[in-house]
C-alpha cells in the first residue's frame, strides 16, 4: 500500500429506477426493497487530492448540498480510511449535474466515485465487495452506484444481484420543482399500508426477453402509489404524448423520466420540456459505474 497518490478525476453516474416494490418495515425502521436500476449518463465531476494529516474536505460548486459531516461523500472517506487503517485525507471537488432530492442517488453515485477513487490513489486494493461494505456505512444506494449496470437490489438496496442487460434506448429525465422528502415519502408508504408495488418480477422476466416495448410496460414504483404529485402524472403524460414507450417515477422522486428508441424524439421531449422545466436531461443506459 502506498502513502498516497496522486490528484484524481473521477464522474458520478446517476440511477434510474426502472422498478421499486415496497415489501416490508423492519422493526428497526427500515424498509425491505425489491428494485431494479439502471446507471444513466447524467454525472457529477469529482477531483480529488490527498491532504496531510487525515483532514476530509468536501467542496461543491451547489450551495444545496451541506459539505459538512453529513455528506455522503466525506461519511465514504471516513469510512474508507478507518478500514485502512491509514491517517490519509482528501480534499473532493464536486461539480454537480445529476439533480439533488430527486430519486437519482446523486449523493451516492458522488459517494461510490470517491471510494473508487481513493482505493486507487492510496493503492489499498480493497476489493468491490469490500468497497461496497463499506459504501453502505454512507448510504444503501452506495453499492449499487459502484456496481453499476442493471441490478437487481433488494434488502434496504444492498443486495445486489446482476439482472438482464437492458436494450439500447434513450431516456429523458425532468426533476420537477414540487417533491417530496425520502423521511416523508416512506411514512406516507407506511401510512398506505407499507406493501406497495409489484413490478420487479415482471421487469426481470420482459428484460430477459429483451423487447424494449415489454420492458416499458413493466416499469413501476410504488412510491408513485402515495405519493400522488400532480406533477408528476402530469409529466408522464406528457412523455407519451411525446413517443415514449413508458414512463415512471425514479426513487422517492420527484424525478421522472420517459424511455424512448430513439435519440431525435427524446431530443424534442427534451427541448419541449426544457420551455417549462429547468432541470432535463436525455441519457442512455450505462454498463458500469464511470
Amino acid at each position: 500500500m502506498r502513502e498516497k497518490g496522486a490528484p484524481m478525476r473521477v464522474l458520478a453516474a446517476a440511477k434510474l429506477n426502472l422498478t421499486l416494490d415496497i415489501l416490508s418495515r423492519r422493526d428497526d425502521g427500515y424498509h425491505l426493497l425489491d428494485m431494479v436500476m439502471q446507471s444513466v449518463s447524467i454525472y457529477d465531476t469529482l477531483d480529488l487530492s490527498p491532504l496531510p494529516g487525515g483532514e476530509i474536505r468536501i467542496v461543491c460548486d451547489s450551495a444545496s448540498v451541506p459539505c459538512g459531516e453529513s455528506n455522503t461523500v466525506f461519511r465514504a472517506a471516513r469510512a474508507f480510511f478507518r478500514a485502512a487503517d491509514i491517517p490519509g485525507g482528501v480534499l473532493v471537488r464536486i461539480k454537480k449535474r445529476i439533480p439533488s432530492e430527486a430519486g437519482l442517488a446523486g449523493g451516492s453515485a458522488d459517494a461510490a466515485a470517491a471510494l473508487r477513487a481513493l482505493n486507487r490513489m492510496y493503492g489499498t486494493g480493497f476489493s468491490r465487495d469490500r468497497l461496497c461494505g463499506i459504501g453502505l456505512q454512507a448510504g444503501s444506494d452506495v453499492p449499487f452506484c459502484i456496481v453499476g449496470g442493471t441490478m437487481r437490489a433488494g434488502g434496504t438496496g444492498e443486495i445486489l444481484t446482476p439482472a438482464p442487460t437492458l436494450p439500447p434506448c434513450f431516456f429523458v429525465v425532468c426533476k420537477p420543482e414540487a417533491g417530496v422528502g425520502t423521511a416523508e415519502a416512506y411514512s406516507l408508504a407506511d401510512r398506505a399500508g407499507g406493501v406497495s408495488g409489484r413490478n420487479t418480477v415482471p421487469m426481470l422476466e420482459a428484460l430477459s426477453g429483451g423487447r424494449l416495448e415489454e420492458i416499458c410496460a413493466c416499469l413501476g414504483n410504488g412510491f408513485e402509489d402515495v405519493i400522488k404529485l400532480e406533477e408528476v402524472e402530469h409529466l408522464k403524460e406528457f412523455f407519451r404524448s411525446m413517443g415514449a414507450l413508458g414512463a415512471a417515477m425514479t426513487g422517492s422522486g420527484s424525478a421522472v423520466y420517459g424511455v424512448f428508441s430513439h435519440r431525435v424524439p427524446a431530443e424534442a421531449c427534451r427541448a419541449a420540456l426544457k420551455r417549462g422545466c429547468r432541470e432535463v436531461f436525455v441519457c442512455e443506459p450505462v454498463f458500469g459505474p464511470e
